[in-house]
């Protein structure tokens, strides 16, 4: 296992992410530190960074380089973006950066936005798309053509140098916001003219589009505390919008949702991304929770082209390799998982999407183990939504952790996820559920004493013909209790019995 730091020194914010990792097999964050370091403040009026600001970078540099050291970090990478690129005193900058012992990298803008592109390519189950990641000091617009970086631009269109630029009022008046949006328009032209004609998936990334996904959330009492892989509708963010422009500074710094230290900023940013879905011709964006930092990450993590083979599987996996669990068990679940969903396919109809579903329900319905026997329904379910699983919709997320949930006992419901279901999930939710519980009983004494499974559809029974070398007595039972879930799931009684 290998441990690496990147720094991320942008406009508005710095932070230090560190992974664990092995190479091209599985990792997990498990450290971050965060600064509101404000680099550019002032580059827009005079193409130069203050020393206020430098100061304030220097000092967030200092506490990452004193962390490695106390934490023995093996290495760390420092990259900066668009202040230290477009300033005058960007390399005065960079050479005193160096002085503390850092190697700072500054970023092209193409840099920026490759790295962008491959930290969406490894974290959406997308083949094409566009990509934006709205900083303090500009912002890329790329376009991702078969999961690499196609074609790009950087843009002076960051929250920070808008703000300077345009909006001097609090609240900002009509006037500052029609010049701002002229601007952004002017700016972005062609560009925008390129994503009308081809309206792929809009990607967004970054600080501004992350809080303005929380505040709707919060606003429509989203069921999830999840940012990554969230729709953002273009009329919930034209809505939230309105409200922020009608209130001065002090009550956006109160806003849920909202970090405090971007309340002055984000009226701009939303502008950006307002007039970027109504000129693109384009109902909504997809916010993503990874950005530069994780694209640096994956050049490290696993070889070039650095693209994750299948990054919703992989994600999946990468879940499962951070609990200690029963291999056999789980591997043995797997099986009879997918022997009882293709018996059964003419009682339930459903195909790929749902077998892969319930396969992965398979692998991670014991992960609540590793914190306690007792209740790990439970806590396999909240460690499955703890964290975005990326490759993942929320809803299939959300058919995931309730699988997990009701894999061993309760009565299969979608309860707080209603709201990010579609019709007939929750009929699909309590037939998968019958056959992952069918599947887990039919190996409760974990020794694998049941190889496979008959299925035989007799009318208004189904027979069910262990395959065992001896008659297993504990699965027989076990599963036998589940004839009454399986009558709701499937309007069938279920019959269970030993094959020699």
């Amino acid at each position: 296992m290998q441990r690496i730091g990147i720094v991320d020194l942008g406009s508005n914010t710095s932070r230090l992410v560190v992974y664990l990792f092995e190479p091209g097999k599985h990792f997990r964050l498990i450290d971050e530190i965060r600064e509101s370091v404000r680099l550019g403040e002032g580059l827009a009026g005079n193409n130069r960074l203050s020393e206020e600001g430098m100061e304030r970078a220097f000092s967030a540099l200092k506490l990452y380089a004193d962390f490695a050291e106390a934490t023995e970090l093996e290495e760390m990478r420092v990259v900066a973006t668009s202040a230290a690129r477009d300033a005058e005193n960007g390399p005065e900058f960079l050479r005193r950066a160096r002085e503390l012992g850092l190697n700072v990298r500054i970023l092209s803008g193409e840099d920026e936005a490759r790295y962008g592109v491959m930290a969406v390519a490894n974290s959406f189950a997308l083949e094409e798309a566009w990509v934006m990641d709205l900083g303090g000091g500009s912002a890329q617009l790329s376009r991702m053509k078969k999961r690499c970086f196609s074609f790009g631009q950087a843009y002076p269109l960051g929250s920070v140098r808008l703000t300077e630029l345009f909006l001097k009022s609090d609240p900002p008046r009509k006037g500052e916001v029609e010049d701002l949006e002229r601007f952004v328009k002017k700016e972005m032209r062609e560009a925008l003219r390129l994503v009308r004609d081809e309206p792929l998936p809009l990607v967004a990334m970054g600080g501004t589009v992350r809080n303005l996904a929380k505040m709707v959330q919060k606003q429509q009492d989203y069921p999830l505390d999840l940012v990554h892989g969230y729709w953002l509708e273009r009329s919930a963010l034209e809505e939230l919008l309105e409200r922020l422009l009608k209130m001065p500074l002090s009550e956006r710094r109160e806003l849920e949702g909202l970090q405090s230290d971007r309340a002055d900023i984000i009226v701009a940013g939303g502008l950006v991304y307002r007039t970027v879905l109504r000129e693109g011709g384009l109902r909504g964006l997809w916010v993503s929770g990874q950005g530069v930092r994780e694209g640096v990450f994956y050049e490290e993590f696993s070889p070039a082209p650095h693209l994750l083979s299948d990054v919703r599987g992989f994600s999946v996996r990468n879940l499962f390799a951070r609990y200690p669990q029963d291999f056999g068990h789980t591997a043995r679940v797997r099986h009879l998982c997918r022997q009882l969903f293709r018996a059964l396919g003419p009682l339930h109809g459903y195909g790929p999407e749902e077998e892969r579903l319930l396969d992965e329900a398979a692998l991670l319905h014991d992960i609540g183990m590793s914190v306690a026997y007792y209740d790990h329904h439970k806590h396999g379910e909240y460690l499955v939504m703890g964290a975005a699983i990326p490759g993942m919709t929320h809803r299939e997320q959300a058919l995931l952790g309730l699988l997990v949930r009701h894999h061993r006992k309760g009565e299969p419901r979608v309860g707080i996820y209603k709201s990010l279901l579609e019709d007939g999930d929750a009929r699909r939710l309590l037939r998968l559920t019958a056959i992952l519980r069918l599947a887990e009983y039919l190996e409760r004494s974990r020794a694998g004493r049941v190889g496979g499974v008959e299925v035989g559809l007799e009318g208004q029974r189904v027979r069910l013909g262990l395959q065992a070398e001896e008659e297993p007595w504990v699965e027989m039972a076990e599963a036998g209790k589940q004839a009454k879930l399986f009558r709701q799931a499937f309007g069938r009684e279920l019959v269970v019995e030993w094959v020699r």
